[in-house]
């Protein structure tokens, strides 16, 4: 993550601008599509706002969370599971067979996006943009409460348009 300190004015954009071409350059991220298997150390790093495909053992039937405001699982049959960050922190994720006898037992440290963020200091208030390829708004825990309520609030509604099939909301 990058951060940097603006003042008001015009400078603020045109420093965005330039933060969003220095980035569009940048190297690409490769994404595996195997699940990874989780290893008998346990640690796994997940990027917030991001999931993770783990393979646990296959009588694995219930996953507990130690703090479920940092991460949330899901068990597939087979074994795999998805791992999903929610918030900054570590935690752990316990599997259990059918008859409750933990069968792993994982920690788990979600970290900073992955992508390329800018985050835009005036004063005290912080944005945060996602540069991948333009910078454009993201909701990010610890932006100024405005910025991220009105992304959240544009986010919802975008949500109810497409779930609505673009019919116009209700009055």
């Amino acid at each position: 993550m990058t951060a940097f300190a603006c003042h008001r004015g015009p400078w603020p954009g045109l420093f965005l601008a330039f933060a969003c071409t220095v980035f569009a350059g940048a190297s690409n991220t490769a994404f595996a599509t195997e699940p990874v298997p989780a290893s008998a150390a346990g640690g796994m790093v997940v990027y917030l706002d991001q999931a993770k495909i783990v393979k646990l053992p296959e009588r694995t039937a219930t996953l507990v969370i130690g703090n479920p405001l940092i991460a949330d699982a899901v068990v597939q049959p087979g074994g795999v599971a998805v791992i999903t960050a929610k918030s900054y922190g570590a935690t752990n994720l316990v599997a259990l067979d059918r008859n409750g006898a933990t069968l792993s037992d994982h920690s788990i440290q979600v970290v900073g996006p992955a992508d390329r963020v800018v985050v835009v200091y005036r004063g005290i208030d912080r944005e945060t943009y996602s540069c991948v390829p333009n910078c454009e708004r993201r909701i990010t825990i610890g932006d100024t409460a405005g910025y991220f309520t009105a992304n959240l609030g544009q986010l919802g509604a975008f949500g109810s348009q497409v779930q609505g099939g673009g019919a116009a909301p209700a009055k």
